[in-house]
């Protein structure tokens, strides 16, 4: 099932628990600082990106 991966830019904090905990590698470090679903057609919905978030910038939806 394709989910839709999204990231509040203007909340992100880069801490980068996101690209560490993803299984299948959707997301890597942008050249701001921010975190980016480089792979989002990989997401595999389990939201563990989602649950570390500490600022809650990351949405997972079904699409």
């Amino acid at each position: 099932m394709p989910y839709k991966v999204t990231i509040n830019k203007d909340t992100c904090d880069g801490d980068g628990e996101c690209v560490e905990i993803c299984p299948v590698d959707v997301w890597e470090m942008g050249d701001d600082g921010k975190a980016e679903p480089v792979n989002a057609d990989e997401c595999i919905g389990c939201e563990s990106c989602v649950e570390v978030c500490p600022t809650d910038s990351i949405t997972i939806e079904e699409i």
